[in-house]
């Protein structure tokens, strides 16, 4: 009981700091101890734990909370004007006495919603922890899809340059401009892109569109976005695949860029909207016409041409269609981006799919500016172990490398570093240098060699670090960062 006396002004103070230090940061008090210092679950906010409350953000109820709680709630003194801070706990385990759970979810999300408080969604990993593994992406997209109605979009507020190619961080394989750079699967929540609305949509006449992230082909990273579903023949317009809710103040030149695979018997464009400026000399709608755009029409030197070509100039590309066009926009924001899905005409009703790769918007007078070059790569925190395992190409025991790599570089203007390494010289001079071999990427301006495999002594080996820029151009390699490392039996450089 004295310690409990003590928790109220503990949350203000955490509550404070975290406020100042974090400022997006909530702090909220979990339904279990209440004001005499006993673990009793109430359910719901009431006085035996308001003080909690009133010293935090918000509060998180226990999960066997009934209806009646929440309407008794509802007029509680306690809760008045703060509503929304109060969070009603759902199990998705629907473990105990429970409203909703499981693939009723979005039972016990339509009562809270009816009676206005937020909602804590806890252990969502049910989908994947009790059925089949191999199902997770249908169980999960099914879940989820029973709360969409239920959740808040909240619009990504950013500036230029806005580009996606729907990475999830994780995948099958890591793709870049539709090829395969490694081809094993791989985990890292640091490469995740910004994300799309997924989404189940009904048509007329039994049509339907549906919105997944897909693994098995991609443009960069591990993922697409794959919009699916079935346009029926009474429908005489197209079909718009709302993609992205945003808020993102648009330059006056811009340029749009998108990556997409469609099957036969649609057509595909995309349809910006734009609002909330009185000084946008164009509001509401613009549907861009998505053609190859010749580099003429950005010819501001020879370096741009280049890289408007490599940008827009492949209309095909690894099975890929590369779509760009050039908008002037003054002073607007950028509200949603759609696809409109125009079927093709036809008496039978159209199964289609479209395999999103990436959407970009640039501003276009940006596209000229230089490329910063990697400065300053050190090696540093080096270990070696020696006779540890064996190569793929021997049985004997070899040697192996640790070292971290640390470099300068503006990380706001990369999507990722690649990071290689090659063998430079050895002690037969006859030996020309082998070719760069790719490590990983890196998605910050250091990272760990763990474990390389590398020649014996004496030799000298590169260790290289090539940035890759937001609108995808290739960097020069005399702008890329390289490090020689030479070793020797017994010594380290």
């Amino acid at each position: 009981e004295a310690a409990v006396k003590n928790t109220p002004w503990f949350l203000r103070y955490l509550t404070e700091q975290m406020h100042e230090r974090v400022p997006s940061s909530l702090i909220l008090w979990y339904d279990s101890v209440i004001e005499n210092g006993e673990l009793a679950w109430q359910n719901e906010l009431n006085q035996c734990n308001r003080v909690f409350f009133d010293a935090c953000d918000g509060f998180f109820t226990n999960y066997n909370w009934t209806e009646e709680n929440l309407e008794w709630m509802k007029e509680y003194s306690g809760v008045r004007g703060r509503q929304a801070d109060v969070y009603i706990g759902v199990d998705v385990f629907a473990r105990g006495k429970v409203v909703g759970g499981m693939l009723e979810t979005n039972k016990a999300l339509d009562i809270i919603r009816k009676h206005n408080f937020s909602v804590a969604i806890f252990a969502p990993g049910w989908v994947y922890e009790v059925h089949n593994k191999s199902e997770f992406r249908t169980n999960q997209d099914k879940f989820w899809a029973l709360l969409s109605d239920y959740l808040y979009i909240h619009q990504l507020a950013s500036r230029l340059p806005f580009i996606s190619s729907f990475c999830q961080g994780f995948g099958k394989a890591v793709y870049w401009k539709g090829q395969h750079e490694t081809k094993k699967s791989w985990f890292n929540l640091t490469a995740q892109e910004i994300q799309p609305l997924y989404y189940h949509m009904d048509l007329e006449d039994h049509g339907q569109v549906k919105s997944s992230g897909c693994p098995e082909d991609a443009w960069n990273g591990g993922c697409s976005l794959l919009l699916h579903g079935l346009i029926p023949a009474t429908l005489n317009t197209p079909v718009c695949a709302k993609i992205f809710s945003l808020h993102v103040p648009l330059d006056s030149k811009i340029m749009v860029s998108v990556v997409y695979k469609a099957s036969a018997g649609i057509t595909i464009s995309l349809q910006l909207k734009t609002t909330d400026s009185s000084h946008c000399s164009h509001t509401d709608v613009h549907e861009v016409t998505l053609t190859s755009m010749s580099p003429k029409i950005l010819d501001n030197g020879p370096l741009l041409v280049s890289q408007n070509s490599e940008l827009c100039g492949n209309i095909n590309l690894h099975g890929w269609t590369v779509r760009c066009s050039q908008l002037e926009l003054h002073g607007c924001v950028l509200r949603e981006v759609c696809v409109l899905i125009h079927r093709d005409g036809g008496s039978q009703d159209t199964s289609f799919s479209c395999r999103l790769g990436e959407i970009m918007v640039l501003d276009a007078d940006t596209l000229q500016l230089p490329v910063d070059p990697v400065r300053g790569l050190c090696v540093d925190d080096v270990v070696w172990l020696c006779g540890v395992g064996t190569s793929p190409e021997s049985t004997s025991p070899c040697l192996r490398l640790c070292a971290t790599l640390r470099w300068d570089y503006p990380v706001e203007s990369v999507r990722h570093f690649r990071v290689y390494w090659r063998r430079l010289r050895g002690p037969d001079p006859r030996i020309p240098p082998g070719k760069l071999e790719l490590l990983a990427r890196a998605y910050s301006n250091q990272f760990r060699v763990t474990e390389l495999v590398v020649p014996e002594p004496p030799m000298e080996l590169e260790l290289v670090v090539e940035p890759v820029i937001s609108n995808g151009f290739p960097v020069p390699e005399s702008h890329w960062g390289r490090r020689q490392l030479s070793y020797a039996e017994g010594s380290e450089k």
